[in-house]
């Protein structure tokens, strides 16, 4: 490509053309403050409105100053990233965004975790000139069942409506109104729950306010398990250990189960269970799906669906029936680990302990938003009862540690109850891209062929390429695989379904970057996909490890199966660990 020389500062620099002076500066390790601008390396997810001006830098030659972040070099430019001039206009911008900006950081649920608020430190704005003139905008806050939504606290960044359209295409937000009135959300006084959101919360994990947070249930759990009247039972989503250490101050990648069991037992669970033992179980609803499917098609069944979709991902699920309605019996009829764990912990369970239904308080610490909408769906409950009461984010998790003077680096590592506890480390690779479609290999290649696998690790089927293709053979049976992570990677695939040109016999979709590990609830990444891929390589550690590492070997599923389920695909297990899915295209048209 075409190189381009150039002057930062008084340092000379040579870069490619199109490249913009922010990252120019960047290069040469010169800081230019940003506010709106957002880049997720790797992931091709790249926001660059210019539209905050907080990265404005002095051109020689040209008038007005430039947005570093989206004005790209040319030959002989000479910049001044750090003037009086600029450092002026920069403090202006800052106190227009806070002229118009709530003051209530204290009770702020993005207190010490705000964008603005450190930028502004970073200014050194310490007052708003005529604030005693300005007259506030506002906007009813919108309480949706995963996310709340802020206006008045929204800077116009446009991080959400990027995350939203462009990579999810999901298309629940944008932006309306002009000057002080203007903000981003599905519509002007739309709610979110009347929009196509799927509550994938990716949108909250990039905004650098508090004007996008996840619906908060901390006070309802301690209020649980203040309660004498109740046992309260947890579950802890596999991703959930592979990052929350970051809360504490470990470094990506640092395994926490141990010390995580340790902590949740010390806040006051009766009892701590492993989501991944309900991942197993998923594995074998699901699998069992799958082999039957691929049987009826291999013996020339021309009516059969597939190729079969994973149905872990909520808000994947949430993203089909609002989309792809028409194609809703392709996906599995399996529920979610979530879900499935809630089912049998109030039946199963709660029978094993003597405890009536309401009296057992299931909660979920997940990384993920859409968790708290999938526990909250009418079809996951009885007689209004949720099989999952309350579903927490691994932020939210990390809160409750801390304020509880709990300090995870210092606790002991200890395991998880039985007998929902156990689980196989095919349950554990759930929590990233490509996982669960490897671990229901593990079981699906063993039960058809009738031949032991000698080599567990499907690397084919890892990676972060937003779409990927693997060929697995099954003793003489070529199986087509697709994986993709992103919604809007999963609709190129939906839309080769639809229009017959699949090549697939399985497809695994998970809404978030990297799967689980980029869910909305885990700890902010600030952009850095290196962080994500360090948790995707301790989910694999932890799989290493495992004793066993195939969901049909965990001797509690074969026991739950033996005492209470019966066998997979079962009139009782279709009962309880099994979904139907529903047309929501109209809110699109509502939109």
């Amino acid at each position: 490509m075409d190189k381009i020389k150039l002057t930062i500062d008084n340092k000379q620099i040579e870069v490619e053309k199109g490249t913009t002076i922010y990252k120019a500066a960047k290069e040469l390790g010169i800081y230019i403050p940003v506010l709106c601008y957002m880049n997720l390396e790797g992931l091709n997810i790249e926001n660059k409105p210019g539209g905050c001006r907080i990265c404005v830098v002095e051109v020689e030659g040209r008038n007005n100053l430039a947005p570093s972040c989206s004005t790209d070099v040319w030959e002989g430019m000479v910049v001044n990233t750090h003037s009086m001039r600029v450092i002026n206009a920069r403090r202006t911008v800052m106190e227009f965004i806070l002229s118009d900006h709530p003051k209530d950081c204290l009770t702020c649920a993005k207190s010490g975790n705000c964008d603005l608020q450190d930028m502004a430190v970073k200014l050194g704005v310490r007052e708003i000139p005529g604030q005693e003139y300005a007259e506030m905008s506002t906007y009813k806050i919108d309480f949706s069942p995963s996310i709340i939504r802020d206006l008045d606290k929204c800077i116009m960044c446009r991080r959400c409506e990027m995350m939203c359209n462009d990579f999810q295409t999901v298309g629940a937000l944008s932006a309306f109104n002009r000057g002080f009135e203007a903000a981003v959300g599905p519509a002007f006084e739309m709610e979110l729950e009347d929009s196509t959101c799927t509550y994938c919360g990716q949108c909250v994990a990039v905004c650098p306010t508090g004007a996008l947070t996840e619906k908060d249930h901390t006070r309802d759990v301690i209020n649980a398990l203040s309660d004498p009247t109740k046992k309260v039972i947890v579950q802890t989503a596999p991703a959930v250990r592979a990052a929350l250490g970051e809360e504490f101050g470990m470094e990506p990648g640092t395994l926490v189960t141990g010390k995580m069991v340790s902590a949740l037992r010390r806040l006051g669970f009766d009892y701590v269970f492993d989501t991944d033992f309900a991942a197993d179980l998923t594995i074998m609803e699901e699998g069992t799906e799958l082999l039957d499917r691929l049987t009826k098609y291999l013996s020339g069944d021309k009516e059969v669906k597939l190729p079969i979709l994973t149905s872990c991902c909520p808000a994947w699920v949430s993203f089909f029936e609002h989309y792809f309605p028409e194609m809703k019996d392709i996906p599995s009829t399996a529920r979610s680990p979530q879900q499935m764990f809630g089912a049998i912990a109030k039946t199963y369970f709660a029978d094993k302990i003597s405890t009536k239904r309401e009296d057992l308080v299931v909660v979920s610490i997940m990384p993920c938003l859409a968790k708290k909408y999938e526990a909250q769906r009418d079809e996951f409950k009885v007689d209004g009862n949720p099989d999952v009461d309350f579903s927490i984010s691994t932020r939210e998790l990390a809160h409750l540690i801390k304020e509880a003077n709990l300090d995870l680096n210092t606790l002991p590592d200890e395991d998880f109850d039985k007998p929902l506890g156990e689980s196989s480390g095919a349950g554990v690779i759930f929590g990233t891209t490509g996982g669960v479609i490897e671990a229901a290999v593990r079981t699906a290649y063993e039960l058809h062929t009738g031949k032991k696998l000698e080599k567990l690790d499907f690397e084919q089927l890892r990676g972060f390429e937003a779409i990927r293709k693997a060929t697995i053979d099954f003793d003489g049976t070529p199986i087509n695989i697709g994986i993709a992570h992103g919604l809007g990677h999963a609709r190129k695939l939906l839309d080769e379904i639809k229009a017959g040109k699949s090549e697939f016999h399985a497809i695994e979709i998970m809404a978030c970057p990297g799967g689980c590990i980029g869910g909305g609830g885990q700890p902010l990444h600030h952009s850095d996909t290196s962080i994500l891929k360090a948790r995707a390589e301790a989910i694999y550690r932890e799989d290493a490890g495992k004793p066993i590492r195939k969901s049909h070997e965990n001797p509690y599923i074969i026991k739950l199966y033996e005492e209470f389920l019966g066998k997979p695909m079962s009139e009782k297990s279709h009962h309880l660990l099994h979904t139907a899915y529903f047309d929501k295209s109209k809110k699109i048209e509502m939109s």
